[in-house]
């Protein structure tokens, strides 16, 4: 196996494996755990599996489009043609796909094919609903879920910095300990919420927050150029207080230079948009600001659905005609 430098590396920890109601016992070295990333040439999942494959686990993948996946080939990934083949005597089982449909596709398919105790980690973020639905196809495969989406984007996939908001089985049988060198590879921090559902529900309730924050810092850029206003006026006047947000900054930056290359994609914020949504209608929760954050999200990626999240500015920008991306 090769390690972050491309050179030979052999990972000697443990890992003790029992999951609860499969019935597999047994001591893993991490080494010798087989790793199907479901989802593996997105823009999430690639470098994820290739983390994986760097810090000395056995990987296998599958991707929609195969060439997006090619270049884990490099770290020794095997990328396969099909969930299933991908899957074939799987330990671990990791989807970072689109959308609850896309996961469960995948994971149909695949689940057959994995061997008895398996562990899924659906790393996802594809709402309550999807995740109910992934708990009820695990509990129909025999194979322990934990619903354990990130907080991050490219960057910090690339960086192995993401914080996995984890849920699942309670530890008395080993299974979280058997996924903490899984996390620990793709991850800087890992929280445990709860039972699975709850790293989903926080999720929702941070992407809140994120996407309050991108369009906020959208349409107050727009207003500030509509009123004749350099933009870095604004920075200015918040620099070095509460209010004086990095993330905000970072976002503005790009929208003044009018780089939209997607660290995450507009059209992947207005779906998790529609999920936050969706939570809050099933509680009768009134949140009428997100609502028309959400609105706003997804008429903007009718047009810029691939750009970065921040290029929902476009929408709001003084003179429409701009948003063409012209």
């Amino acid at each position: 196996m090769r390690g972050p430098g491309g050179s030979a590396a052999s990972v000697m920890c443990a890992v003790s494996v029992s999951v609860p109601g499969n019935g597999y016992k047994g001591t893993l070295m991490t080494t010798e755990k087989h790793i199907t990333v479901l989802g593996a040439g997105s823009t999430m999942g690639l470098p994820m599996a290739r983390n994986l494959a760097r810090a000395g686990f056995d990987v296998s993948a599958w991707n929609r489009t195969r060439e997006k996946a090619r270049p884990l080939e490099d770290d020794g990934v095997r990328v396969f043609d099909s969930p299933a083949q991908a899957s074939n005597g799987a330990d671990v089982l990791l989807t970072m796909l689109s959308d609850a449909d896309a996961v469960i596709d995948a994971a149909e398919d695949a689940l057959p094919s994995v061997r008895q105790g398996t562990i899924w980690l659906q790393m996802s973020t594809i709402g309550e609903v999807g995740t109910e639905r992934c708990a009820q196809l695990a509990a129909a495969h025999g194979v322990t879920l934990f619903d354990a989406p990130v907080l991050g984007t490219k960057q910090p996939a690339e960086q192995g910095k993401l914080v996995i908001l984890a849920s699942g089985p309670q530890d008395a049988d080993g299974a979280r300990a058997a996924v903490r060198p899984i996390f620990d590879a793709v991850g800087q921090k890992t929280m445990w919420v709860g039972e699975a559902g709850a790293g989903t529900r926080l999720k929702l309730v941070v992407n809140a927050w994120v996407l309050t924050v991108v369009e906020g810092g959208a349409e107050t850029i727009a207003l500030a150029e509509g009123l004749g206003l350099d933009p870095a006026l604004l920075f200015e006047a918040i620099e070095g207080g509460a209010l004086d947000l990095p993330y905000l900054r970072m976002k503005a930056k790009a929208i003044s230079e009018r780089n939209f290359e997607p660290s995450f994609r507009l059209m992947l914020a207005a779906k998790d948009a529609r999920l936050i949504e969706e939570s809050a209608q099933r509680r009768e929760i009134d949140v009428p600001l997100f609502s028309t954050i959400r609105r706003r999200l997804a008429e903007g990626a009718k047009d810029h659905g691939n750009e970065d999240m921040c290029a929902t500015y476009w929408t709001s920008a003084p003179g429409k005609e701009a948003g063409t991306g012209s």
